[in-house]
This record gives C-alpha cells, sequence and structure tokens, in this order.
C-alpha cells in the first residue's frame, strides 16, 4: 500500500523560519521544518510535501488542488490567517481533514492576531508549541483518517 498524500503548505514570511523573530518562531530553519515534516510523515505512513508562498493566488491554488485530490492538509496561513477570505474560500472546499497551526499562539499576541478567517472550515486549529505544532497536527491526522 502507497502512503497517503499530505500537503503542509506555509504562508507569507514562513520561509525565513530560524532568521526571522526567533524569539517568536524559533531557531528552526525552513529546512529543518520540511526535514522534520518529511521525516515524522513517513513515520506516519505520509507522503508528506511542503511547500512555502508568499503569493495568496498561490496558496488559493493549492488548496484546490489538495481539494480536487482529496488530499489532507496542515496550514500555517501565516499573515494570510486575519484577512484573506480568498483563502478561507478555498479551505473550506476541503475534501479532507485541514489542520491549521500557528508556531506562536495568536492570543497571546497583537490584538489583530486574535481572528482567524480559516478557523470556521479547518478540521481543528493546533497553536502556540513551536515547530511542534506541526508534529501535533501530523498525528492528529494520522489519528482522523482512515487506514
Amino acid at each position: 500500500m502507497s502512503a497517503r498524500r499530505v500537503h503542509v503548505l506555509n504562508g507569507p514570511n514562513l520561509g525565513r523560519l530560524g532568521s526571522r523573530e526567533p524569539d517568536v518562531y524559533g531557531s528552526t530553519s525552513y529546512t529543518g521544518l520540511v526535514q522534520r515534516c518529511t521525516e515524522l510523515g513517513k513515520e506516519l505512513g505520509f507522503d508528506v510535501e511542503v511547500r512555502e508562498t508568499n503569493d495568496e493566488g498561490e496558496m488559493v491554488r493549492w488548496l484546490h488542488e489538495a481539494a480536487d485530490g482529496s488530499i489532507p492538509v496542515v496550514l500555517n496561513p501565516g499573515a494570510f490567517t486575519h484577512y484573506s477570505y480568498a483563502m478561507r474560500d478555498a479551505a473550506s472546499q476541503r475534501t479532507a481533514p485541514l489542520i491549521e497551526v500557528h508556531i506562536s499562539n495568536p492570543y497571546t499576541r497583537e490584538q489583530f492576531r486574535h481572528t482567524s478567517v480559516v478557523a470556521a472550515v479547518a478540521s481543528g486549529t493546533i497553536a502556540g508549541f513551536g515547530i511542534g505544532s506541526y508534529a501535533l497536527a501530523l498525528r492528529a491526522l494520522a489519528e482522523e483518517l482512515p487506514d
């Protein structure tokens, strides 16, 4: 049996992990994030593809691709979380679980970060566990998806 495809989609500025505000986002680089997600994915029986974009339209296209292929998604929308209704509408078309993740806890930060337009259409949200938020999301998918 082949591994189940899972997309880990990252929004703006996440490609700068390790150098961008390490006191907020930690010291793990984007390359380290990709490695951790793909390795854990293999352990869980997933073929994980990690992507990052600063382009809202590209994120919408990726969410459409996942919906069309019934591909589960771990989504860190970055700043799109708070205002991208286009991304929210694309996420609402999901045909497989979609878990919203955040490295930091948005509710302990600036007021504008307290609102997620994605949360209402996601299967669930995991936030505040650093890069570990991704691992928790992948493990949640492993629990939720049928064998």
